[in-house]
């Protein structure tokens, strides 16, 4: 593992060839079955509470009705705020093209210049996770098998993970610190 600041990073994240494949995968991170919804960070939840106006047309009627009934985020069983989700299956926030491709209403209009606010911190680095311990955080690449796509398309792209996530991860850690894993990794190449 790489050490920067306070994060542990996986060798995985600069390792891995990653380049998501959505006309393949169809977008499958956002509506596959789930205990719990995406893991928020506090300083996001008035965030989406804010968003729901500007991407309200995109929801579909359930996701409508969750918001309604319980909000844009509830608290998981193991004490995480989560994004809430529609029927163990969708986040509220998915919406799907005329291919039926699953994407995301924040981000779409986000893109669309509709609003400033961007999708969830975790769902922008997916499939990077940041997982939280009391002195360190430990940045780990989250392999399954819907993401076999994205490592297919990476490989024969030549594009490693934490540079197809470099605009999530400088938005989470910052600049210097992308730079620093960056530095890392073309001197840890030249190595190996």
């Amino acid at each position: 593992m790489i050490l920067i600041g306070d994060t542990l990073v996986s060798f995985d994240v600069i390792e891995r060839m990653f380049l998501c494949d959505l006309s393949a995968c169809k977008g499958a991170c956002c509506f596959v079955e789930a205990a719990s919804g995406a893991p928020l960070e506090k300083e996001e939840l008035a965030a989406l509470r804010d968003v729901i106006p500007a991407v309200w047309d995109d929801l579909s009627r359930q996701a409508q009705d969750v918001v309604r009934k319980q909000g844009v985020a509830y608290i998981d069983p193991d004490g995480e705020d989560v994004v809430s989700i529609v029927g163990d299956r969708d986040c509220i926030f998915t919406c799907y093209d005329g291919q039926g491709v699953c994407k995301c209403a924040i981000e779409k209009a986000y893109r669309e210049g509709r609003t400033t606010v961007q999708k969830p911190i975790s769902c922008h680095l997916y499939p990077i996770r940041v997982s939280r311990y009391d002195t360190f955080r430990a940045v780990n690449y989250h392999r399954w098998k819907i993401c076999r796509f994205g490592e297919a398309l990476g490989r024969k792209e030549g594009l490693p993970l934490y540079k197809f996530l470099r605009e999530p991860l400088i938005r989470k850690f910052g600049a210097e610190w992308y730079e620093e894993l960056d530095t890392f990794a073309g001197e840890w190449g030249r190595k190996g």
